[in-house]
C-alpha cells in the first residue's frame, strides 16, 4: 500500500471510529442531543430540559409488547408517577411513513387521549434521526437522563421478555428501579439491559 493510500485508510478508519463513538449512547456519558417536532408542531431539544430528569420512551402502538404495557395501564401509571415528580417524559415514535406504527400528529394525540397516557411530549421522528442517535432498536425501549444530561439507564422496561400483561406484576421494572436509585443518590445497579419488543420500523 502506498503512503497516500495508507494515510487515506487511516483517516477513514479514524472517521469511522469517531462516528461509531458518537452513534452509540453510553451509560454515564452525555446523552445524545436532539431536536424533534412534537405533535403540536413545536420543536423541542434535549438541552431545553437541562436541570430536569428526562425519560425517553420509544413506542409503536401496533406492537403487542407496547400494548402489553398500555392495555394494562402500566405505562400510563409510570408516566403519571414520574411526570408528577417533575420528570419530563418524551414519547418518541420513529416509525417511518408506510411502516407499522406510523401516525399523524392528530392520530398520535388521539392515541394519547384514548389510552389515558400522560407523556410530557410526543415526538414524531419519521426520519429516524433521533432513534438512530440513541441506537433504539425496539418498542418499547427506555432511557433515563439525569439533570446534567448524562445517561443513567438504557434498555428494557422490565425483566420479563413477553407480551403477556399477566407477567407485569412478577417482573422487575428496570426504569422504576433506576429512578428510585437515582433519587436515593445511589448508583444504578442495572444501568443497561437488553431491550425486548418489536423492532423499530425505520425507513428502508
Amino acid at each position: 500500500m502506498t503512503p497516500i493510500l495508507r494515510g487515506a485508510a487511516i483517516a477513514l478508519s479514524s472517521l469511522t471510529i469517531a462516528f461509531s463513538a458518537q452513534a452509540v449512547p453510553e451509560v454515564g456519558a452525555q446523552a445524545p442531543g436532539f431536536t424533534g417536532t412534537t405533535t403540536t408542531g413545536d420543536n423541542i431539544s434535549l438541552s431545553d430540559f437541562a436541570g430536569q430528569k428526562v425519560v425517553l420512551e420509544w413506542t409503536n402502538h401496533d406492537c403487542p409488547f407496547v400494548r402489553k404495557h398500555y392495555d394494562s395501564n402500566n405505562m400510563q401509571t409510570l408516566q403519571q408517577e414520574l411526570t408528577g415528580d417533575d420528570v419530563v417524559w418524551i414519547t418518541v415514535i420513529s416509525s417511518a411513513p408506510g411502516k407499522q406504527g406510523h401516525v399523524s400528529p392528530a392520530e398520535a394525540d388521539s392515541l394519547t387521549e384514548s389510552r389515558g397516557a400522560a407523556p410530557s411530549y410526543v415526538v414524531l421522528d419519521e426520519s429516524g434521526e433521533i432513534g438512530q442517535a440513541y441506537n433504539a432498536k425496539t418498542t418499547p425501549e427506555m432511557f433515563l437522563i439525569l439533570p446534567d444530561q448524562t445517561l443513567a439507564y438504557m434498555g428494557a422496561i422490565d425483566s420479563i421478555r413477553s407480551a403477556r400483561a399477566s407477567d407485569i406484576p412478577k417482573a422487575t421494572n428496570y426504569l422504576s428501579a433506576a429512578y428510585a436509585e437515582v433519587g436515593a443518590g445511589q448508583p444504578v445497579s442495572m444501568a443497561q439491559t437488553t431491550p425486548y419488543g418489536c423492532s423499530v420500523k425505520y425507513a428502508d
